[in-house]
Order: structure tokens, then sequence, then C-alpha cells
């Protein structure tokens, strides 16, 4: 065999080669992928995220699909990070619970460059086209159930009123207050309730439609941050400087579980408070022991296990090479994301059982005192 035509054989080797390589490349069926569907969550130090890791991986075990999980850990820098890790092992499809919904915007750029198919995980990531879709419970329905809560649990008129909120950076802080303001604002504007602790929201009290500028305000001076000890430190300091007529009966609005614990102990403690509402959301299970030992007034049960198979179903729709269900959409500030909503559940005291132990989402042996 002569020089020439081992050259010519080598190349066309090589070709093959490229070709095969080339075929083997990204695709949406995801069957060449060493890893199919990557996820990114927020932080290990909230027991939601942890439990919400195992379940995706239940949700998609039995299938020919295989996933990669990472932390962000409170980073925005960290988060980037991990999406360009799971763009180099070969995903098709991202799954993302952003920690800050308009810094993640770079990360899932760079995704939606290759190709991946981008779900945005019950937070909204704002202000990019590069989000395909949006797997949410109904935010709004969230606040607002807090709220009527609150107006069904009301002493009389003129009762003091604490407004607390989730964090600035978060989409979903937003869309949390604003269900609870429609329902709070009539009863604030009419004298039932006496805002005690944010200027804007009482500048604002008469207007029912809040613009996000609006909203910003009021979320800038009783924002958490979602961190219970900054919720806490929010409370003692209105708690101090709150006059006599601020006291007594008390409503609270808290966003979530860990800052309703926080700020009820805060409340608790002061002995001019003689009773408080507090609010939550998530169905922690110190929060569930909360509301059984009459500490916490109600939760806001967000099934994750659904939301989790939702997002996880998409995914391996995409996969599969078919179109998602939707049922709605979401304006992120650039396009409108077709989004799955998941509903969601008031519990407190008389119900907790029946919706959060019989529906074996906890154990009885989890709580103490539960009837």
């Amino acid at each position: 065999m002569n020089k020439k035509f081992k050259a010519i054989s080598l190349l066309l080797v090589v070709m093959v080669f490229a070709t095969i390589m080339a075929a083997c490349g990204k695709d949406v069926s995801g069957g060449g992928s060493d890893v199919s569907v990557g996820i990114v969550l927020p932080t290990k130090d909230e027991p939601r995220w942890v439990q919400d890791e195992q379940r995706f991986k239940d949700a998609l075990s039995g299938t020919k699909y295989t996933t990669e999980i990472l932390f962000s850990q409170g980073s925005s820098a960290k988060e980037k990070e991990n999406v360009e890790t799971l763009i180099n092992k070969g995903i098709d499809v991202l799954i993302i619970c952003p920690q800050d919904g308009a810094a993640a915007g770079a990360a899932v750029e760079a995704a939606k460059k290759e190709g991946i198919k981008v779900i945005a995980y019950d937070r909204l990531i704002t202000d990019t086209d590069a989000v395909d879709y949006y797997v949410t419970f109904d935010s709004e329905a969230v606040g607002a159930a807090q709220a009527k809560y609150l107006v069904d649990n009301a002493k009389g008129a003129g009762q003091p009123l604490y407004l607390y909120a989730g964090a600035a950076t978060d989409n979903n802080a937003f869309l949390f207050f604003a269900g609870a303001w429609k329902v709070l604002q009539p009863k604030i504007a009419d004298g039932t309730f006496v805002i005690a602790n944010s200027s804007e929201a009482v500048a604002l009290k008469d207007k029912a439609e809040l613009s996000r500028d609006e909203l910003s305000k009021i979320i800038g001076q009783v924002t958490t941050n979602w961190d219970p000890n900054e919720a806490k430190n929010k409370a003692q300091t209105h708690l101090t400087s709150a006059a006599a007529n601020a006291k007594g009966d008390v409503l609270i609005l808290a966003p979530n579980d860990g800052t309703a614990r926080a700020i009820a102990d805060v409340f608790g403690s002061d002995s001019a408070v003689s009773s408080f509402v507090v609010t939550g959301q998530d169905a922690e299970k110190a929060s569930v022991q909360y509301i059984i030992d009459s500490k916490q007034s109600m939760t806001v049960f967000k099934d994750v296990r659904t939301l989790v198979k939702d997002a996880m179903g998409m995914a391996v729709t995409l996969l599969d090479g078919g179109t998602p269900e939707t049922t709605g959409s979401y304006n992120n500030g650039k396009i409108d994301v077709a989004a799955k909503q998941t509903d969601v559940i008031v519990v407190n005291k008389a119900n907790v059982k029946a919706k959060l132990v019989d529906s074996a989402y906890y154990k009885a042996e989890d709580f103490t005192g539960l009837e």
C-alpha cells in the first residue's frame, strides 16, 4: 500500500469517526447525553430543597433518563457555575429554581445557546427569553389564602396588622404579596386593619392594585430575605417601636414557615401582645408542630410531590420529543412563559392531620400532641 493511499484511507476513517460523533451530539430526545436532566436548586440549608432533591431522583427512577442535581448555596455566581457544569455534561433539559430571578438570566441564556430546554421551577426567571416553561404553584393564590385567613380570624375594628415579605430578588415574593394585598386592602382602607410597620403600605392603603414599583417600595421596608434571623430582628425592631395601640390582638402576614416561626417567637414573648394570628407557607415539619402547639396559625401547603412530578413529567415529555401540557402563562418582563400550575391547600390545627398525615406527606410519629 503506497503512502498516498494510506493517507486517503486515514482521512476517510477520520471523517467517518467525526460523522459518528456528530450523530451522538446533543439531541432533545435525550439519547446521546451523559446526563439527561440537570437540576439546580437554591440551597441545601432549607429542608424543602433537600427533600426536593430526593423527590426529583424518585420521579425519574424507572425511566431511561438520568439526572444530576446541584445546589447554589444562596449564590448566583455558584448557580451560573452549576449550570455551566451541567451544560458540559451534555444535559438536554435544565430544571432550575433561581436564587435570584433576574441574575439567573445569564445562566439560562448559556444553556439555551446549547439547545437545552429550560424549565423554571417554583420561581420565575425574569427579563430573558431563554425560558421555555415554568412549573409553579399559583403564587398569587398563596398570598390570597394567607390574607383570607387573617380576614377570617380578625377581631373587631382597628386591629394592628404587621406585614412581612420574602426576598426582593425573588419574583414569587412579589406575587405572594400582590395576592395578599388584594384581599387585605379593602380591610385596610375601611379601618378594620391598621398597618403597624410600613409607612409605604400606609401611603398606598387606598390602592386596590399596586404596580411593581409600588410593591417594591413596601417589600423594601418589610423584606425578610427569606431569612428567619432577619425576620426575627425586624419583628423585634417593630415591636420595640410600636405604640400600645399597635399591640394587643394582632394579625401578622408572614411570607413562609421559617420566617413565621421566628416572628411568632418574638410576638409570643411580648407581654403586651395578648394574641396573634400568623400565616406561613411550605408546611415545614417544624411549623406543623408549631401549628399543633398553637404557636403558628396556619400554613399554605404546596404539595411539592405534585410540583416535582409536574416538572419532571414536563422534562420527560421534552426528552421524548413531545410538547408539555400547560395551564397558563406568566410574563417575566421579556416574554410570556408557558406555565403548569399546581393547586395549594390551607392547613391549620383543625385539618393538619387530614391534610398532612392522612395524605402520607408526613408520619404521625413525626409530631407530638397530634389529635
